[in-house]
């Protein structure tokens, strides 16, 4: 069910212009009655913790033309939902997951299986430190999808580990591992309390999981509160970032696809921003994997609060670029602000950033503390040079009866003209789900049937004499969906054996491009395709491709260069 209440995005500059004059006109503290943004959802009551939590999580996926959410069911335990876009009603799948009422969930769609990962979470936190319970184990549901429809792989749920964690993120490398990271809390309040960053990956191909293992970097123990993140970037990178409020510092550690997983020579750490006051228990982590320059963004919180000076920064945007291997960083709001639990979203239509947060109602005058619950607000800012603007931002969820909205959550995933925004958020209050769901530039026409096709090869088809170190494209006929072209889908193969590669995609001339991990053997024939069907490579549209492309080509033999 819904509230078929909703207000489109005002401009920024009007909705601040109402939120000051309600807030004149309300005693200190205090609210009016507001306007309701966004769409009120179903309940959820019976679960421990806030269903939209917690900050690096992402709930929502997009996948065959849909949104798609882990949600909770009162009475029977996490769900996938489907978005009924025309009533603006999530409607279950009766497909249940993991039926614990303590646990929180983070989702993955990489093109072709969902992936859920389901921890029992204690918090830590400003009432007190909590230790890690064992015989908790945190589990990975893997779920094939066809014609509309998940079905639980044989083999899973598999366990990640055998403790719970404030927190817990997944994502998958280019060697089709699946990586997970969370922070453990050890000892009791009489022995006192250590946290560690943690890190395990599911082998590929396989449904066992390997030992946990403390991050093996400099220090990797940060405050039982702090949490951490995890995220594939680049061609073949996984990258680790976990918060050190007392540090001052937010930690960021990378490692190369296909190196040992905990030798120490296999991790570089860096801070990715340091300082008095720079960290907070709040990050949320994003990457496109058809970026060319590998950047990285990643929303933080910093420990600022009591200071006087409220121009200082409340929440940041910190980018990394592999090209320089360094961090840049950009103020998304200000203490004055008072914006707090931030997650990012990134719109390849119009490259830019999207940033969502918690404030107060645009009905309260002041703020009584950073982390009150209230609405949800968005900013935006380039991709390239990300500037935002001053002020809370536009506000996209907002219960006008209940000003309790809090913990935002949304999609891995890039979006797109096709896609749109979708984000989610809870009322702790009246225990309800809200959501907001709207249009992203200009869709594509209704009436698009059309298949895509590849209308060019490198190399072509057929080629000999090709260089080793060559990548392989594939120019399209159109405009693609860039969460389609992937190593599932765009493969290269020597016989039965397939090439590890990294699969990107570019806007710009609609091509994909598969760089191999090593250079290619010497005198041999390979064979490239691009896959079709439901669970193939599709446009803008969702057309998928009539048929499987497929092209051979043979590399130069040793010491004889490359040729056409």
């Amino acid at each position: 069910m819904h509230t078929a209440i909703v207000r489109h995005p005002v401009p920024q500059a009007l909705a601040l212009a109402v939120a000051l004059v309600l807030g004149l006109m309300a005693a200190g503290g205090t609210a009016q009655a507001a306007e309701n943004y966004g769409y009120q959802s179903i309940s959820y009551s019976g679960v421990a913790n806030t269903p939209t939590s917690d900050k690096p999580q992402s709930k929502l996926w997009w996948n065959d033309g849909s949104w798609w959410a882990d949600m909770w069911t009162t009475g029977t335990g996490w769900q996938i939902y489907r978005l009924d876009r025309a009533t603006k009603t999530w409607v279950s799948t009766g497909v249940t997951n993991d039926t614990r009422s303590s646990t929180l969930s983070d989702t993955l769609w990489d093109g072709n299986k969902l992936y859920i990962a389901s921890h029992v979470a204690t918090i830590s936190g400003d009432s007190g430190s909590k230790a890690s319970l064992t015989g908790q184990p945190a589990k990975l549901y893997r779920y094939s999808y066809a014609a509309g429809k998940y079905t639980l792989d044989s083999g899973f749920p598999s366990n990640i580990n055998n403790n719970s964690s404030e927190s817990m993120t997944i994502d998958k490398d280019t060697t089709g591992a699946v990586w997970a990271t969370w922070t453990q809390v050890s000892g009791s309040s009489t022995s006192g309390f250590t946290s560690s960053v943690y890190v395990n990956s599911l082998n590929p191909g396989t449904t066992t999981w390997g030992t946990p293992f403390v991050l093996p970097v400099a220090d990797p123990n940060p405050a039982p509160d702090d949490i951490s993140a995890i995220v594939a970037f680049g061609s073949n990178k996984i990258g680790v970032m976990w918060s050190d409020a007392p540090a001052g510092t937010v930690y960021w550690a990378t490692r190369t696809d296909g190196t040992s997983r905990s030798a120490a020579s296999s991790w570089n750490v860096q801070p990715a921003v340091q300082g008095k006051g720079q960290a907070d228990d709040h990050l949320n982590i994003k990457a496109l994997l058809a970026d060319s320059a590998g950047r990285v963004y990643a929303a933080v919180k910093t420990s600022l609060d009591s200071s006087t000076d409220k121009s200082l920064p409340q929440l940041q945007l910190l980018v990394f670029r592999p090209g320089t291997g360094s961090f840049t960083r950009s103020t998304i709001a200000t203490l004055a602000d008072c914006v707090t639990r931030p997650q990012i979203l990134l719109d390849t239509t119009n490259n830019v950033v999207r940033a969502f947060h918690t404030a107060p109602s645009t009905s309260v005058s002041g703020c009584a503390y950073s982390g009150v619950p209230g609405s949800i607000y968005e900013k935006t800012a380039s991709m390239d040079n990300p500037v935002f603007g001053s002020g809370r931002g536009t506000p996209v969820i907002q219960d006008g009866a209940s000003a309790n909205i809090n913990d935002v959550t949304t999609t891995k995933q890039g979006v797109n003209a096709t896609t749109g925004v979708v984000v989610m958020a809870s009322n702790k209050a009246t225990q309800r789900y809200w959501f907001s769901d709207r249009s992203l530039g200009t869709a594509p026409p209704p009436g698009d049937t059309t298949a895509p096709v590849v209308s060019g090869t490198s190399p072509a088809d057929g080629a000999t004499g090709v260089a080793v170190s060559t990548n392989v494209t594939a120019t399209f006929s159109e405009a693609m969906n860039t969460s389609t072209i992937d190593t599932n889908t765009f493969t290269l193969k020597t016989g039965t054996t397939t090439v590890s590669a990294a699969v990107t995609y570019s806007g710009t001339g609609n091509t994909a491009t598969l760089n191999p991990g090593t250079d290619l053997a010497a005198g041999t024939t390979y064979t490239a395709t691009i896959k079709d069907g439901s669970t193939g490579a599709k446009d803008a549209a969702g057309n998928a491709l009539a048929s499987d492309k497929t092209w051979t080509f043979t590399t130069a033999t040793a010491g004889g260069g490359g040729g056409t």
